[in-house]
């Protein structure tokens, strides 16, 4: 089985997003940079739309490129779902989508897409780990990569951490109560506009 890793970007003082589900400035180095992030040569990985692609530092294309080409499955909540579209059933990674929900797929909501919901964290983790097969499953942070990293089902956690002080709104580790013991950094890598970090969680 891959590696699970919860990831998000993150503010200096632990948010996601702000109340409202905005992330303000906190994804501007993606676009702030001169070099494209390309997947395997085929292309440029892109969420955005086919006109808009990624361009980051050096730095952070090189662990960006490498990070994102390791993914096989994401798994999301259903608010980051319903706020992106599922990415209109183009993921910026990987090649198949598990979002937790007790709500189905809306109804005729690109079928061409491997985008699957499951109506719980635990579940939604084991049909991603049987998709994604060697590759990791990335978690996206919030409440659902938090009850995850609880349930002992995180190996990693990973942050962008953005030098920006949201004060309030969505937090990288949700509502997770206790103490969760992580290694030091495996990975420090400090990009423009933004510093990634890696840790092992300590099991």
């Amino acid at each position: 089985m891959g590696t699970v890793i919860m990831h998000s970007v993150v503010s200096v003082d632990g948010f996601i997003a702000d109340e409202k589900g905005e992330v303000g400035p906190l994804h501007d180095w993606y676009f702030g940079g001169d070099v494209p992030i390309v997947a395997n040569g085929e292309g440029e990985f892109d969420h955005s739309g086919p006109a808009t692609g990624f361009k980051v530092s050096r730095a952070s294309a090189d662990y960006i490129r490498s990070m994102w080409e390791s993914i096989g499955t994401i798994v999301m909540g259903r608010t980051l779902f319903d706020q992106v579209n599922g990415w209109e059933g183009r993921p910026p990674a990987g090649d198949h989508v598990v979002v937790v929900s007790h709500r189905p797929k809306p109804q005729g909501w690109h079928p061409e897409s491997s985008c699957h919901f499951v109506d719980s964290v635990p579940g939604a983790i084991d049909k991603a780990r049987a998709l994604a097969g060697e590759r990791v499953v990335a978690v996206n942070a919030g409440e659902a990569g938090a009850q995850a990293l609880a349930a002992g089902l995180v190996d990693e956690v990973a942050m962008d951490v953005v030098p920006v002080v949201f004060g309030s709104g969505r937090r990288y580790f949700g509502g997770i109560h206790g103490q969760q013991l992580l290694e030091d950094p495996h990975v420090v890598i400090q990009g423009e506009g933004v510093l990634h970090l890696r840790f092992k969680v300590r099991r």
